[in-house]
């Protein structure tokens, strides 16, 4: 998922270790993808921000690798039916794992909500500064303004006296 930047997109591809391309997708912002591999070696994966040179962009990626061990020992090749204490631990940790996924989904939300913030923040500062700027410049030349109003022009001293 792109995090901050830009219009929030990117590319994205997979390969295996022979080179050959398992998932490839451009400009987006988030997707899942779940592959079992069948080739053992490295897997390369790369993100692309060639199509938006100018902005910086923050991707959260996780992966999983292997499958998760049971919770329970034995429980892959049992014959006899769970019990009640048994399948409780299981449907606890099912729920568990709902969680876990709600709270990574809430961190991203959190980490974009909180870019858009401080970049708004910045925004608003900057025209802060720049009225109050104004607001001297305006506030300075009103009082030039008025005080030559009121100041009285004398004639030089330089002609014909009395």
């Amino acid at each position: 998922q792109v995090i901050t930047g830009g219009h929030y997109d990117v590319d994205c591809y997979v390969e295996d270790p022979n080179g050959r391309t398992i998932y490839k997708e451009t400009k987006k912002q988030y997707d899942s993808f779940s592959h079992h591999t069948e080739v053992k070696g490295i897997y390369t994966f790369c993100f692309s921000n060639e199509f938006s040179t100018f902005s910086h962009k923050t991707v959260y990626f996780d992966f999983q690798v292997g499958d998760e061990p049971p919770i329970l020992p034995d429980m892959s090749n049992r014959v006899t039916a769970l019990t009640q204490m048994e399948s409780a631990c299981v449907t606890i940790h099912e729920a568990l794992n709902t969680v876990i996924d709600s709270q990574t989904h809430y961190r991203l939300r959190e980490a974009q909500d909180r870019s858009r913030a401080e970049d708004l923040n910045g925004r608003v500062s900057y025209w802060s500064v720049g009225e109050t700027l104004i607001l001297f410049v305006v506030s300075i030349g009103q009082v030039m303004l008025l005080k030559s109003f009121f100041t009285e022009k004398r004639p030089g001293s330089g002609g014909a006296g009395t």
